[in-house]
């Protein structure tokens, strides 16, 4: 559990410092950029060693049904990550597309895990999003939308979802999970 919690507190520095210490962030100059991402790598390292190393402590039993939700919801997140990218139609609408889709991705997974380190690792991910929506909000309350885009760009959006949802489904089985259900 330990590395878990190191590699949020990782991960979240590194995010956060822009917005809470932005005097320091410009002191690191654009060398400070590789600082951040590298600890930034750290901290998914830690994350990941530290979920796939610690003994399950189960806190509920998610129903088998809460997998299709997953699903939906894993091809929601991936969508809106790949609209961010491309600025379709959903990015007028949304203001933080990406970290919507993280939040949608640490809910999806929320519902189907009920062990205590998946709650650990995407209760705090997720509350790392929304801390994140809330400070930049603050440090630029106006939001200027994206001009329309073709509906190419939708299509590609979509497609490409389809296509990552797939890939990870797959990677997923290769580690011994089975989102599929």
């Amino acid at each position: 559990m330990l590395l878990i919690i190191l590699g949020l507190v990782l991960w979240t520095g590194a995010h956060f410092l822009k917005r809470l210490a932005p005097e320091a962030r410009a002191r690191m100059g654009n060398g400070g950029k590789a600082v951040l991402g590298a600890v930034t790598i750290v901290g998914v390292v830690c994350m990941i060693l530290g979920y796939r190393g610690v003994d399950q402590v189960d806190l509920w039993y998610p129903p088998a049904f809460m997998i299709h939700i997953n699903n939906t919801l894993m091809l929601l997140a991936f969508y809106l990550y790949a609209a961010s990218g491309l600025k379709t139609a959903i990015t007028r609408k949304i203001r933080h597309p990406q970290l919507t889709a993280v939040k949608t991705w640490a809910v999806a997974h929320l519902l189907v895990n009920g062990d205590l380190a998946s709650v650990l690792l995407f209760g705090g991910l997720l509350a790392w999003a929304v801390g994140s929506v809330i400070l930049i909000n603050r440090a630029e309350p106006q939001w200027t939308k994206n001009p329309p885009v073709p509906a190419s760009k939708e299509v590609m959006a979509v497609v490409g979802a389809l296509v990552v949802v797939g890939i990870v489904m797959m990677i997923h089985n290769w580690l011994g999970v089975q989102p599929w259900g």
